[in-house]
């Protein structure tokens, strides 16, 4: 097919552009050959008319499918081209954020000026071992591709990395450095990994330096060779650097700074050991303060300076030598202070005791006026004579600069060589891989000497890559056996000539610099003269002479002569050097020396090439007169040699590129600028790759992947069962030119733009299908749609008229129900009326006639009443009538009387006043007298009769008068009454009239009252209402507070729940933190002690006869064996033969990694050391006053000691005859006893019963004397030789020894012991019983105080509370009750389980104080059998033999315990036992031996067999541990004894299960719950192992079978790659599919069963591997951009339902297994969910809850459309997930870690099995052990 009819409307194609380069557009018709102008329609929505040139006519270049957009591999482009290829990094830089991407062999790194997280170790150990292709380009990936050639092709590798200052070249081979020293190791104890790290902060303070264009730019060159032995572990390293920019030590550009160094040490300079070197600010410097920019953003000089010191110590640099370093820095910062002073134009001086000058010397150690005078002075030779010129102030200027720039240089080259020194190895160097770093083309608006050299270098270097990259397609082609033409690719052997040739640029600029008056100008002419109109690549600018152009490679380049020959000839004065030579600081006349240099010992190979190093080449052997001409050899000189030896170099190696880009001049993050891409492409060499590719076939395809990818395109008549015939049949068909394609043995190779037709015939097929399927689809979505809108009518219609139907019947029934409602109505409402009329009528009668009877009652009463009134109105009138007569009359009376005696009386007066009357009177007077009285006398004697008379008529008279008082009193008192009475009548009648008044007064109240009632009833009606309401709407308010309290309180309780529960989870979390930290020490102490063990070894080999002398052990070696004991006494007594069979050796130096990781552990064992030695004191004290208490009364004692052993004597004497008798009678019974006689009812028998129980009696009785003196005489003995009892079980030992001394051994010396041990637990248990009484006293007084501080917090609470509103009092209440019920029940807890606690302490001392009693009365009982001679004749007794009851326990010799262990552990053949006998029967044999042991109290016995078992298992797992039967069967067998040792260990919480048989199979004697700690260790280990086992046989198959094998065929549609997609660096193994993997499982699981593992811990198992199959499936699905698409998804998601279901098959899906497959589920849906709006990314936030943000985007970034239709992930979507996802707080990593191992937990679990049944088969050849 013709390229021209590819030119069709709407296809699109790349024009020009002057700011974006190339611009995107698309026809708006069919081009036609002729035609002069395109017609295009660009993106941003304009129309242009695109000229073609009348010259070439070439049409614009056709732009790639959007499918192939974002490619991997640049060569997997249909369309190779320079817009295609800058488009592709353009979208997986900006869109994707990928900066890595190949160009072939090309590794292609843009620089993101950001810290990027995929770097960590897990990536290193996600591309360890992969093939190139297969994961997302990296620089890891081309370091690992570069391991693995050397390993396989025994060659050496090389990884160029170059670029732009500022393009990354320095990070990148750091990376990859990184990337070895991970991955490879350290061969030696040296860390030499780290070491090579180490030496980048040292190279880059020395060597790097802000530019305008980088903060941390390398200003040399530098050829790293790391070094491995034939293990390929990293041995050692060597450096070679090139051109260091020494014109950066006198001088810097506007914002630019001077080497990093200076300014660290300005930083570091208050430090007191720098105060001597006399530092200050950087401004403070004329060589650090030129730039203007002292300061880096972000960068801390002082901490990089602390890095730098730390990397020369960790590199083996001494503190003297640094220091020595720093002076000569700080020197060479003072001398560009030194100042000149002219003293005419030709000479000038500086000033005297010049303050910079003499700080240089005392820092150098020179003379101070021989310094200043050769700084301004120099010496001629001629050939006759010498003599001393002054030099001016400029030419003083420009040495003093030279003299500082030649010291840097000459410290440089000494810190290069000093680090290939610590880099060395003595090892011999198997292979290498060199990691060169160097500039890139560079071309400036001004352009000198560097430039030139650096574009030199780079020339050399990109012919060597243009070599190997047209070897590399040749071979292709050859090994694919096409036929192939001559590739013509660009050769830049002509520009190189140019340059180094014989009168070349280099050569004549050296011939230069010999001429005396030679100058930049004549150097100028002489290029001119020589090259200009001869050579194409030279050019002379038009307005200069001075300037001179070359065509290099990737551009033109003009350079400026000035300051060539000076640069070139670097000269120096040879007296200033003779000065710094004769210092008297020794370090400065090392930098001088002109000895030669020696070989560096990494850089030698198998070829014996000499090394390349940045310094002047010197001579194998040094001449006397060679001294002072040795500075003389130009630059040039130099750097084309070294240049020479690099190139021998890398044309000796495997090459591997790495091209580094800068995207922008500005260091934005992720920031493309096309024209400055563009440029850096085409300098370093990736469009000349893609141009060579483009030349031949640059498009490959296996067959099978053709076949999948363009099935669609064939007829199934086509498709035979070769699949190579059918691709050739088809290509034939589908591609009529067959030069545009050619047939490979494995692959078709297609010419460019032949991918992107077939590719177009793909998607027209599609879309022709997708258009049918469409019609189709659509036709039958619109029938259904009818027959769905025909069906709803239907139905409508039915409903609507039913609905109508429905309403006329409920119309008519509503009629007749109205009619009648209506007449019922209308018949009450009349029989209502009737009924209120009658009741009206009736009620007005009954009013009315109770009126009018009041009425008659009020007048008959009133009647009454009256006449009653008159009654007593007449007889008042009557009295009152007599009374006033009477008055009348009385009174008359008294005024008669009153005026007849005044008449007398006037008379009288008369009469008295006349003289007359006087003498009258007097005649006679004294017979008047006389008789006057007389008269008196009979008077009174009248008077005293009167007087009588008058008492008695007052008598009368008061009777009288009292009669009538009392009738007046009668008379006044009715009179009242009748008063009374009218004023009654009177006031009745005003009340009657008032109160008439007052009806009609209330009668009109009345209706104001009724018309105020009928109101107030209907206010109060209204206000009830209201009230009613309110009383509602409080009712329902309160309800809802009730409801918001009981919901407070329930959120309370759901709040406390679940902080108890988010605790407990974190709890949880934190004690599988714990248990994993302690599981991972466990891990890392096994690998030490392995490790140790391997040292061991190898040391018992290389040493074969142990010298005499003291051993040591090892400290890791001795802490390992001190587990296994339970004292230190033993643990020393069982390092003794250790430590005699270590041989000696010599002292290795210590490894500092191991020294970390053991910091802590020594520290613990410091601490435990302590504890000990401050016990050991306290027992020696102890020791020592009671040796001072006995030495006072030693012969008190030897007195006691003699009694007690005489008495002792007796009572033993005694105990012997009584066991004689007891004999004697046994054998008399046996003898003559007969089942009659002996039987349990006979009379002899009782008898002899008798007998036997009262010896008994008397034995027991002298038993306890016995005892009781026993235990005297041990105690004497005790405090007479005390001892350091930290071992109680060694004990019994001493009272062995002591028992010995009796004569019967038997039943007193078991006594004795037993009483001994229970004397001491009744002793220790009252001391504890003691204690926790203080310490339940010391409770209770806390407890009380607690009580009090409660109380006053409750009345504070209280007061507090009361302050509050009722609503916060509430809330306040239930908050504090919770709280105290919280820790009230913490409380309880906490009591609960330490009675608990106490309680099994208790029950277990009880239970071993019974079973001791009972095992010394079951000894006694045995002792004396029931039977005494007696006298009575005794028929013999048949006694029938018992079978014997086995006790569960194993019997063997202590001599038989090596074989034991080798039979049952290290011979075992686990297949044959899991087949043949029961689960776990090592485990149980083992048991029952330690149960045997225990039984006889031999704890020597105990201990070492735990010890052998434990240490041969490990030697087990140590020979086959990668066999997963032996490591799965030990783990079961493992976990078996050590529920054993829980079973019977006789703790309450493990007895639970037991049967009463199995409670009386317990340990009686020894508790070895430390042995369960150290078995329950060693169970982690073999299952850390058994992990590492799984993972080591699922990692091949893990990433084949759930990711790149289609279990669904024909879902996945394969791409087209590129060059890299698949490498040869490893052999195709096999392609595993999930059936692999699920058949691996299966296998795992039976040999598990059959092993007899708890199912807990298969679930644990099961777990793990789930885990790994799902971290180590996603970690590749993260880093492989070709499998993130949506039928991947659906693969994935397939092939984890197919696990899943294999969990139901085994009854595992509570194992949590499940779970750890979340995050590989949740990607598999994000690739299928849709990934457009808003609306999508809220579900995916809320779906990826398992995913971290970093891999989501990732994902996302990932995204691929394998088909034209699928659309791809936007920009914008993207940034609206990360804006949803910016709170989530995760981890920032982006790999899962595949290496985590969850904590294992061993939970109990007991066994029924019965020892006493166990048989032991004959197979194991344990016939030595018996069973008891």
């Amino acid at each position: 097919m013709a390229a021209s009819e590819l030119y069709t409307k709407f296809a699109r194609v790349w024009i020009p552009d002057p700011e974006e380069v190339w611009k995107s557009a698309e026809l708006l018709k069919d081009y036609k050959p002729g035609d002069k102008v395109l017609l295009l329609h660009l993106e941003e929505g304009k129309d242009l008319e695109y000229r073609l040139d009348p010259k070439t006519k070439e049409l614009p270049h056709l732009r790639n499918p959007d499918i192939l957009v974002g490619e991997n591999d640049l060569t997997a482009l249909s369309y190779l081209h320079e817009p295609a290829v800058l488009h592709n990094l353009r979208v997986r830089f900006i869109d994707s954020k990928l900066i890595y991407t190949y160009c072939g062999i090309v590794l292609v790194a843009i620089n993101p000026y950001e810290q990027l997280p995929i770097y960590g170790e897990d990536i290193i150990n996600a591309y360890s071992g992969q093939n190139m292709g297969d994961m997302d380009p990296h620089i890891f990936a081309v370091a690992e591709e570069a391991y693995k050639q050397m390993a396989r092709d025994e060659r050496n590798q090389s990884i160029i990395v170059s670029g732009e200052s500022g393009a990354g070249k320095t990070v990148s081979a750091k990376y990859a450095m990184r990337y070895f020293a991970t991955v490879s190791g350290s061969a030696s104890e040296a860390n030499v990994e780290e070491k090579v790290l180490a030496s980048n902060p040292i190279m880059e303070s020395i060597g790097n330096a802000k530019t305008t264009r980088n903060d941390n730019s390398s200003r040399f060159g530098k050829y790293i060779e790391i070094g491995f032995d034939k293990r390929y572990r990293i041995i050692g390293a060597n450096m070679r650097t090139y051109l260091l920019e020494k014109s950066r030590v006198v001088f810097q550009a506007e914002e630019e700074r001077n080497y990093h160094i200076f300014y660290q040490l300005c930083a570091s300079a208050k430090l007191p050991e720098f105060k001597m070197l006399r530092l200050g600010n950087a401004n403070d410097f004329n060589y650090t303060k030129q730039g203007g920019s002292p300061m880096i953003e972000g960068v801390d000089d002082a901490k990089e300076m602390a890095h730098t010191r730390q990397a020369c110590t960790l590199l083996g640099i001494s503190e003297s030598y640094q220091m020595g370093i720093f002076r000569i820095l700080a020197g060479i910062l003072h001398l560009g202070n030194v100042g000149f002073t002219s003293r005419d134009a030709d000479s000038c001086t500086i000033p005297p005791k010049h303050e910079p000058l003499c700080i240089f010397c005392d820092l150098m150690g020179v003379d101070y006026e021989e310094m200043c005078h050769w700084l301004c002075h120099r010496k001629l030779a001629t050939a006759t004579e010498t003599y001393i010129k002054p030099i001016s102030k400029l030419q003083a200027t420009n040495a003093r600069d030279a003299l500082a720039k030649h010291i840097y240089a000459k410290l440089f080259n000494w810190i290069v060589d000093h680090v290939n020194q610590a880099l060395h190895s003595s090892v011999k160097q198997h292979s290498f891989i060199g990691v060169l770093d160097i500039y890139g083309f560079e071309t400036f608006e001004i352009n000198s000497f560097e430039q030139f050299c650096i574009n030199y270098a780079n020339e050399k270097l990109q012919q060597q890559f243009n070599m190997h990259v047209f070897k590399l397609e040749q071979e292709e082609y050859m090994k694919e056996q096409i036929p192939w033409t001559l590739i013509d690719f660009y050769d830049n052997q002509p520009c190189i000539n140019l340059i180094e040739s014989k009168l070349g640029i280099l050569d004549l600029l050296d011939e230069e610099c010999k001429m005396p008056k030679g100058s930049d100008d004549t150097w100028a002419q002489k290029l001119y003269n020589t090259h200009l109109n001869k050579c194409a690549l030279f050019e002379k600018p038009r307005l200069s002479n001075k300037a001179f152009i070359i065509q290099h490679f990737a551009d033109k380049v003009e350079y400026q002569c000035e300051g060539f020959l000076e640069k070139n000839k670097d000269t120096v004065f040879e007296e200033q050097i003779k000065v710094l030579k004769s210092s008297k600081f020794k370090m400065l006349p090392e930098l001088f020396q002109d000895d030669e240099k020696a070989i560096s010992p990494t850089s030698a190979t198998s070829s014996g090439r000499t090394p390349l190093t940045r310094v002047p080449a010197k001579p194998t052997k040094g001449r006397p007169g060679q001294v002072a001409k040795e500075h003389k050899k130009t630059v040039g000189h130099q750097f084309r040699n070294s240049l020479h030896l690099l190139m021998e170099t890398l044309n000796a190696t495997t090459p591997h590129y790495v091209r580094c880009i800068k995207p922008n001049d500005f260091k934005f993050p992720f920031t493309f600028d096309e024209k400055r891409a563009v440029q850096q492409l085409r300098a370093c060499g990736v469009l000349e790759t893609i141009r060579i590719s483009a030349a031949g076939f640059p498009s490959r395809w296996t067959y099978q992947e053709f076949f999948s990818r363009y099935r669609v395109l064939m007829k199934q008549k086509d498709v035979l069962s070769d699949r190579k015939q059918t691709c050739k049949n088809v290509l034939e068909k589908l591609i009529l030119d067959k030069d545009k394609y050619q047939f490979g043995k494995t692959k078709i190779f297609f010419r460019a733009g032949q991918v992107a037709y077939l590719e177009k015939l793909r998607a027209d097929k599609l879309r022709a299908a997708c258009i049918r399927i469409q019609k189709t689809i659509r036709g039958w979505l619109l029938r259904k749609k009818y027959l769905r809108m025909r069906k709803a009518a239907i139905a409508v219609q039915r409903y609507v008229r039913g609905y109508q139907a429905r309403c006329y019947a409920k119309f008519l029934r509503r009629t007749k129900a109205a009619t009648i409602i209506q007449k019922y109505w209308r018949m009450y409402v009349v029989h209502r009326r009737y009924k209120i009329r009658r009741a009206a009528t009736i009620v007005l009668q009954s009013y009315l006639r109770g009126y009018l009877a009041r009425n008659r009652y009020r007048k008959i009463l009133r009647e009454h009443k009256a006449v009653i009134i008159q009654k007593w109105v007449r007889g008042w009138l009557a009295r009152t009538h007599y009374k006033r007569s009477m008055h009348a009359i009385i009174y008359l009376q008294c005024c008669f009387r009153r005026m007849m005696a005044k008449r007398e009386l006037k008379k009288l007066k008369i009469e008295a006043r006349s003289v007359e009357r006087y003498k009258k009177l007097h005649i006679g007077m004294e017979n008047k007298i006389m008789q006057l009285q007389r008269k008196v006398d009979e008077q009174n004697k009248d008077y005293k009769c009167l007087m009588e008379k008058l008492t008695n008529l007052e008598g009368i008279y008061n009777s009288e008068t009292e009669k009538l008082r009392s009738d007046l009193e009668r008379l006044q008192l009715s009179e009242e009454e009748a008063k009374v009475a009218t004023g009654r009548v009177l006031s009745l009648q005003e009340e009657i009239a008032k109160l008439r008044k007052d009806l009609e007064q209330t009668r009109s109240e009345k209706k104001c009252i009724e018309e105020h009632a009928h109101r107030y009833k209907q206010e109060t009606e209204q206000l009830v209402s209201n009230l009613k309401e309110e009383n509602t709407l409080l009712k329902q308010e309160k309800e809802s507070l009730n409801h918001r309290i009981v919901e407070q309180a329930k959120e309370m309780t759901e709040t406390m729940e679940k902080k108890l529960v988010e605790e407990t989870k974190q709890l949880e979390l934190d004690l599988n933190d714990e248990r994993l930290r302690y599981q991972n020490l466990l891990n890392e102490f096994s690998r030490l002690e392995e490790r140790y063990d391997d040292l061991k070894e190898e040391m018992t080999l290389m040493v074969h006869v142990p010298k005499p002398g003291h051993k040591r052990t090892d400290s890791t070696h001795s802490s390992n064996e001190s587990e296994y004991t339970f004292s230190s006494e033993i643990a020393e007594m069982e390092d003794i033969p250790l430590r005699t069979e270590e041989p000696t050796e010599k002292k290795v130096p210590l490894d500092m990694s191991l020294f970390l990781k053991l910091q802590k552990r020594v520290t613990e064992l410091e601490q435990e050391k302590q504890v000990m030695q401050d016990e050991l004191d306290r027992k020696e004290e102890q020791v020592l006053r009671s040796k001072a208490k006995e030495e006072e009364r030693p012969q008190i004692r030897g007195a006691e000691l003699e009694y007690e052993s005489l008495k002792r004597q007796e009572l033993e004497s005694e105990n012997k005859k009584l066991k004689n008798e007891l004999n004697e009678l046994r054998k008399a019974l046996s003898e003559k006893s007969a089942p009659e006689v002996t039987a349990p009812g006979a009379p002899a028998y009782r008898v002899l019963m008798e007998q036997l129980t009262s010896v008994s009696e008397e034995l027991d009785v002298r038993k306890e004397e016995v005892l009781i003196l026993r235990s005297q005489l041990v105690s004497q003995k005790e405090a007479i030789q005390p001892k350091d009892d930290k071992n109680t079980m060694t004990d019994s030992t001493i009272l062995l020894e002591d028992v010995q001394k009796m004569k019967d051994k038997g039943e007193i010396a078991q006594a004795y012991i037993g009483l001994k041990e229970t004397n001491r637990l009744l002793e220790s248990q009252l001391q504890s019983q003691k204690r926790s009484h203080e310490n339940e006293a010391e409770a209770l007084r806390g407890e009380i105080q607690s009580l009090k501080e409660e109380n006053n917090r409750q009345q504070q609470l209280l007061a507090q509370n009361l302050q509050l509103p009722p609503e916060a009092r509430i809330e306040a209440s239930l908050q504090h009750e919770i709280t105290r019920l919280t820790n009230e029940n913490l409380d309880l807890m906490e009591q609960l389980e330490k009675q608990d606690k106490t309680v099994r302490k208790l029950k277990k001392q009880l239970k071993v104080f019974a079973k001791k009693i009972g095992e010394l009365e079951v000894g006694q009982m045995e002792n004396i059998s029931p039977g005494q001679i007696i006298d009575e004749p005794i028929r013999p007794v048949n006694i029938p033999r018992k079978e014997k009851d086995f006790q569960g326990m194993l019997e063997y010799k202590k001599e038989d315990e090596q074989k034991l262990v080798k039979n049952l552990i290290l011979e075992l053949k686990p297949r044959g036992v899991a087949v043949n006998l029961i689960p776990g029967l090592p485990a149980y044999i083992l048991f029952m031996c330690v149960r045997h042991a225990d039984y006889l109290n031999d704890d020597q016995k105990v201990r070492s067999l735990l010890t052998s078992t434990i240490n041969s298992i490990k030697k087990v797992l140590k020979k086959r541990g990668d066999d997963f039967e032996t490591v799965s069967f030990w783990l079961s067998n493992t976990c078996r004894f050590l529920h054993c040792l829980k079973q019977y260990s006789g703790e309450e919480g493990f007895m639970k299960h037991n049967t009463s048989r199995q409670n009386e199979h317990c340990l009686t004697n020894f508790d070895l719950a430390e042995y369960r700690q150290v078995l329950s260790d060693l169970a982690i280990q073999i299952y850390q192992q058994l992990v590492r086992v799984l993972e080591n046989i699922l990692q091949p198959m893990i990433v084949s079978g759930m990711l790149e094998h289609e279990t669904i065929q024909g879902v996945s549609g394969v791409k087209p790659t590129g060059l890299r997609k698949r490498t040869s660096s490893i052999a195709d193994e096999g392609t595993y599919t999930l059936d692999s993997i699920l058949r691996q499982l299966n296998s795992f699981h039976s040999v598990m069963c059959q092993h007899g593992m708890d199912p807990e811990l298969i679930k644990q198992v099961v777990k793990q591997m789930f885990y790994i199959v799902g971290a180590i499936t996603l970690n590749n699905l993260l880093l492989r951009k070709d499998m993130c698409s949506w039928s991947k998804g659906m693969q994935i998601r397939y092939n984890v339902s197919q696990l899943e279901e294999w969990l139901r098959d085994k009854n595992l899906m509570n194992s949590g297994a499940k779970e750890t497959l979340e995050p590989l589920i949740q990607a598999a849906q994000l690739l299928q969910v849709k990934k457009k709006t808003d609306d999508d990314a809220e579900a995916i936030c809320s779906m990826c809850n398992a995913l971290t943000t970093a891999q989501i985007v990732k994902v996302l970034n990932l995204y691929t459309p394998v088909n034209e239709f699928e659309e791809r992930v936007s920009v914008s979507f993207i940034r609206t997930i990360q804006m949803r996802l910016r709170d989530r707080k995760d981890s920032p990593q982006l790999l899962m870690d595949a290496k985590h191992i969850f904590p294992v937990t061993f939970p109990f679990n007991p066994s029924s099995l019965a020892l006493e049944t166990i048989q032991i088969p004959a197979s194991l050849g344990l016939g030595f052990i018996s069973r008891v």
